[in-house]
C-alpha cells in the first residue's frame, strides 16, 4: 500500500551516528545493563531538547527496563533493546541465545575478569557445536556478540544488531516532539521475553493503557520487499484483533505513508506477551523488514526507516 513517499530531504538528512553507537553496545538477553546505562545518559542530555519532557521510570523496580512517560498517555510501544548472542560454557564453547546465524569465521568480542576478548566463531558440522578460537580459556558464563562493522550507504544501512537497535533508534526519535504516550525500552525479548508482564502490569493498574506498538524489525519475505514501506503486521504467530489493526491501517493511509502488509504463519515479538496477558489489549507490529535476519550484516532500507517513524508520529497522536 504506497502513500506520498517519505521526502529524500528527509531521509538524507537523517543521521545515523546514534544508530551506529547503539548497534555497539554490548547487551544479548539477560545482560541489558550496558544499554540501559547508555540509553539513560542519552535520555539525560536530550530530553532538554525535546519538544515535551517524560516522566523517566527506570530502577531494581524496573529490572533493566526503562519507561518513558509522556503527557496523557493512550498509547504505549515497546522496543526490545536485548539482542541475540552467545554465552560461553565449558572449554570455549558456545550456547546461542536466542537465534543468531552461525558461521565459521564470524567475529566475536566480549569482555570478561581477564580483559577484552576479540575471537571467531568455529561451528563443527560433525561434533554439531559450537566453539571460539581464543587462545585462552574464557570464563564461564561471559556472554559475546557479533563484532559490529556499521556500513552505510545511499540507500541502506548495514550492521549486526539492527534487530533491534533500529526500533530503539525510531522510538528515540519518535520521543523528540511525542505529547501524549508511553516508550518502554524492554529486555529478554530475543531469548523468550520476561519483563513485559510486569511492565504491561504497571502500565494498566497505573495508566489504565489498552494499545500498544511494537517497534521491532520484521524480515524480508515474498511479500515484504526492502524500499516499500514500513511493514504493519496482520499477524505471525500471534492473531491481533483485526478491528484493532483495521483501525492502524485506515490511519496509514489517511496519512499517505508508505506501508506494507505483513502476514506469517510463525516469527514473534514482545506482542507475543502483550496478547497474553490478563487485560483487555490491542496491539500491532510495526517495523522495517530487514535482510540477513540475526546476522552480522543485517541490512535495511532507509525509505523503510523514515516511514517507520513517521508511521508511530502519527498513531500516537491518532490512536
Amino acid at each position: 500500500m504506497k502513500g506520498e513517499q517519505c521526502s529524500s530531504a528527509f531521509i538524507f538528512s537523517m543521521d545515523f551516528k546514534l544508530l551506529k553507537q547503539l548497534c555497539k553496545v554490548h547487551a544479548p538477553s539477560g545482560n541489558e545493563s550496558l544499554m540501559t546505562s547508555f540509553l539513560l545518559e542519552y535520555i539525560k542530555k536530550q530530553r532538554k531538547q525535546w519538544k515535551f519532557k517524560p516522566k523517566v521510570l527506570h530502577g531494581d523496580k524496573f529490572q533493566d527496563c526503562i519507561v518513558l512517560v509522556f503527557g496523557k498517555p493512550k498509547v504505549a510501544a515497546f522496543a526490545h533493546m536485548d539482542s541475540i548472542g552467545f554465552t560461553v560454557a565449558y572449554d570455549n564453547k558456545l550456547i546461542p541465545i536466542g537465534g543468531p546465524e552461525v558461521e565459521t569465521g564470524f567475529e566475536l568480542e566480549g569482555s570478561d575478569s581477564q580483559g577484552k576478548i576479540e575471537t571467531k566463531l568455529i561451528y563443527d558440522e560433525k561434533v554439531g557445536y559450537l566453539v571460539c578460537d581464543s587462545k585462552r580459556v574464557i570464563d564461564r558464563g561471559t556472554t559475546l556478540t557479533f563484532k559490529s562493522n556499521f556500513v552505510e550507504t545511499d540507500d541502506t544501512v548495514q550492521s549486526c544488531y539492527l534487530d533491534n537497535r533500529l526500533g530503539v533508534f525510531a522510538m528515540l526519535k519518535v520521543c523528540e516532539t511525542l505529547k501524549d504516550g508511553v516508550v518502554v525500552f524492554s529486555c529478554y525479548e530475543e531469548h523468550g521475553g520476561g519483563t513485559v508482564p510486569f511492565l504491561l502490569k504497571y502500565l494498566w493498574k497505573k495508566y489504565e493503557i489498552s494499545q500498544y506498538l511494537v517497534s521491532d524489525i520484521t524480515w524480508v519475505t515474498a511479500g515484504v520487499k526492502p524500499g516499500d514501506g514500513v511493514a504493519i503486521s496482520l499477524r505471525d504467530s500471534r492473531i491481533p484483533r483485526k478491528k484493532y489493526l483495521d483501525k492502524i491501517v485506515a490511519i496509514a493511509k489517511e496519512a499517505q505513508i508508505t506501508f506494507q502488509l505483513e502476514v506469517e504463519g510463525a516469527g514473534g515479538s514482545d506482542g507475543r506477551e502483550i496478547q497474553n496477558a490478563p487485560y483487555p489489549l490491542d496491539w500491532c507490529f510495526i517495523g522495517a523488514a530487514e535482510e540477513n535476519v540475526h546476522s552480522p550484516t543485517e541490512r535495511v532500507n532507509k525509505e523503510d526507516i523514515a516511514s517507520m517513524i513517521e508511521l508511530y508520529k502519527v498513531l500516537f497522536k491518532e490512536l
